[in-house]
């Protein structure tokens, strides 16, 4: 833990402010990357519907462990301990919330009818910082990728290597 709270929480809303992604572990689930906002004071988060990122073991009241990457580098910055909070759709911290979220969603299909979808399908957590740990643990923390149905890797066309490999005749 730091020596100055102040320093320690300035750390942590900077460090966070600056990255585009945190790595965010809920209870009894595994460490995830996740997309966010900075908003008064908390790491605002949208998921758990149709086309949204997953948000396991964030559960309302209960705390989670965030690893801030460095925007440039990619490295770890800090590390801090975050109440969960689930925003109630439609409330005031909720609008105030989901209008930051709606101007950093990338790639969203439904742009004009996000906000409703997001109240009706999905969750708005915001993860408030507790506590700052600057000594972070040694080693790569390195992991095996979480299993998915996304795929990346075909079959080759059979044709491929022919139109590849075919040299030019005269």
């Amino acid at each position: 833990m730091t020596a100055d709270p102040l320093l320690g929480r300035a750390l942590v809303e900077e460090a966070t402010k600056k990255s585009g992604l945190i790595w965010v572990r809920g209870q009894g689930s595994p460490e995830r990357a996740l997309w966010h906002v900075w908003h008064e004071g908390a790491a605002c988060l949208v998921g758990d519907g149709p086309g949204e990122q997953p948000l396991p073991g964030l559960v309302d009241g209960g705390l989670a462990e965030v690893t801030v990457r460095s925007k440039d580098k990619g490295g770890r910055v800090i590390a801090w301990t975050a109440q969960v909070l689930e925003l109630a759709a439609r409330s005031e911290a909720w609008e105030a919330a989901v209008a930051e979220l709606k101007g950093k969603r990338l790639n969203a299909v439904d742009a004009e009818r996000m906000a409703e979808r997001w109240a009706s399908e999905c969750r708005v957590v915001r993860l408030a910082p507790r506590e700052a740990v600057t000594e972070l643990p040694s080693g790569s923390l390195a992991a095996v990728p979480l299993p998915t149905e996304a795929t990346t890797r075909q079959a080759v066309p059979a044709g491929l290597p022919r139109l590849l490999f075919k040299r030019k005749r005269r």
